[in-house]
Order: C-alpha cells, then structure tokens, then sequence
C-alpha cells in the first residue's frame, strides 16, 4: 500500500504551504491585508500538519506535528527590509509573484487532498476520509484568497 508515501507528501507539502505563507506575510508585513490574513491561513496548514502527523500514525508514520515557522536571520531582515520599502518599485512585482507562488502551492495541496481522498474511499478508511474532509475546504480558500489577492494587486500594481 503507497497510502504511507501520500501522507508523507501531503506532510511537506502542507508544510511548504504554511512556510511559505508566513514568508510572504512577513515580506509584506506593511501590508495589513496580506500580514494579517496570511498569517491566519498558515495557522490552517500548520494545524493540517499536525492532523497528518496524527493519522499518519494509523499508517505507520512517524511524522513531526510541529509545523516549521521558525525564521532565521534571513527572514528577520527580509521583514526589515519590507518596512523600509513598502511597495515601491520592485517589491510590488514581487508581490505578484509571491502570491502567484501560494496560488500554486495551494493548487498542488489541493490536488493532494483530492487523491487521498479518492484513495480514502477506496480503501474504506473513513477516519483518513474525515480528516481530507476537514482539511481540504481550508485549502481550497487559500487557493482562492490568493487569486483573489492576485486579481486586486496586479491590476493597482502593474498599471500604477
């Protein structure tokens, strides 16, 4: 049964998800919106790893339930440097492309969620079927508040 290598994959990518959030929200810190928001969408997918982690256990996984949001140096001056620039110049573009990038991570998981939940069915797992049921309408809004966020900004910044 591969069902272990589909919760070890939807454990990172759910990670990746949650990490990447937190970065981009912390890169645009002087946006409200986009620090605030993000932030609470990330708390989703660190909670979606801890659930993994949790049923991965039922599979024979031994999975970390604590999601990875500690920042580095690195980070700490990525967000210092987004209070002194704001959204001039080339930090508006990269806004683009940073929720263009949680668009797509959150396409991928989404994706995920949707073959493990075939795959729950399936094998008649209604426990690993709860867990895709509750997790997965989390993912689908942070595919939409990034499309959204792309549809508000992209316009305002590429046409300024």
């Amino acid at each position: 049964m591969k069902i272990g290598l589909v919760l070890h994959e939807m454990h990172r990518s759910e990670n990746d998800l949650a990490h990447e959030l937190l970065q981009v929200s912390e890169r645009h810190k002087v946006d409200h919106e986009i620090y605030h928001i993000g932030r609470d969408l990330a708390r989703w997918s660190q909670r979606h790893v801890q659930e993994i982690a949790d049923i991965g256990h039922n599979y024979g996984l031994d999975l970390n339930p604590k999601p990875k949001d500690e920042f580095g140096l690195v980070e700490r001056m990525r967000e210092r440097g987004s209070d002194l620039v704001g959204r001039r110049g080339d930090a508006s573009l990269l806004l683009i492309r940073d929720l263009r990038k949680i668009y797509m991570k959150a396409t991928g998981v989404s994706a995920d969620w949707e073959v493990l939940a075939q795959a729950a069915q399936g094998m008649k797992q209604k426990d690993l079927l709860d867990v895709t049921k509750q997790c997965h309408p989390d993912t689908l809004r942070q595919m939409r508040w990034a499309n959204a966020m792309l549809k508000v900004v992209s316009t305002q910044i590429i046409v300024s």
